[in-house]
């Protein structure tokens, strides 16, 4: 008579997923990817049911992209707010996704906009998690000049999650950019020392240097394959780890 295998546990019990704008749009040149949202909701409801707590931090930059206007001329305080509201809309966008999947979730903004978000509060947020609910962080900081990558490292570290998972549209960490250099290697493993020496441009320096004050690993991973934040969770090795 054989023996039923037991299911994986999870190896990580909270977790910060943070989805560019970029990888939000999908095939679009602009806006949002409806295929694309569903399927990232599909993926988070899917992780949340394994019994983890899921925190996700979304960029803006399918709508706006504060450095790019700041590039243009336009003052960069005035540019990273309008992007901070960009990524507002994407965070409501994937609470409409997973809300129609029934997953409980609460967006919290750093901006305060009463009537579509709850302040970002620390304690509230990490109650949210462990009552089950899905919390999406978004407006940033709510500070210019910092990007939704340092936000993504900020909030793991406030709310003690215990690994930052890095959405993108490529299998991990490259040499150079993969889609331009087919002979860009894939690096599966990296120090934090080792992204900032290589100039790597997967999180900016701000955000590297906050995860390793405080030993908190990245996973770089494509969020195109279906299934690859619940491989990740039971342990698998998929993209890059950089710890």
């Amino acid at each position: 008579m054989s023996q039923k295998l037991k299911p994986k546990a999870p190896v990580f019990k909270r977790i910060v997923l943070k989805i560019s704008g970029e990888a939000l749009q999908g095939e679009r040149r602009y806006g949002i990817g409806s295929e694309v949202i569903s399927s990232v909701a599909e993926q988070i409801k899917e992780v949340a049911g394994l019994g983890v707590q899921v925190a996700v931090v979304v960029g803006g930059g399918n709508i706006f992209r504060g450095l790019s206007a700041a590039g243009e001329g336009m003052d960069r305080a005035a540019a990273d707010y309008m992007g901070m509201l960009a990524t507002v809309i994407n965070g409501l966008a994937l609470q409409d996704a997973l809300e129609k999947l029934n997953v409980f979730t609460r967006v919290q903004t750093a901006i305060a906009m009463q009537e579509l978000a709850e302040p970002y509060i620390r304690r509230r947020a990490i109650r949210h998690l462990e009552k089950g609910r899905v919390v999406i962080f978004v407006a940033g900081t709510g500070s210019p000049y910092f990007s939704t990558d340092t936000t993504a490292a900020l909030r793991a570290n406030e709310i003690s999650a215990q690994v930052i998972l890095k959405a993108t549209k490529v299998e991990g960490i490259y040499s150079s950019d993969p889609h331009k250099d087919k002979d860009a290697k894939k690096y599966e493993e990296l120090k934090f020392i080792e992204v900032l020496k290589l100039g790597l441009k997967i999180m900016d320096a701000t955000a590297i240097s906050l995860c390793m004050d405080n030993n908190l690993p990245i996973v770089v991973f494509n969020i195109k394959t279906p299934g690859n934040i619940k491989r990740i969770v039971l342990g698998e090795k998929i993209g890059t780890i950089v710890s």
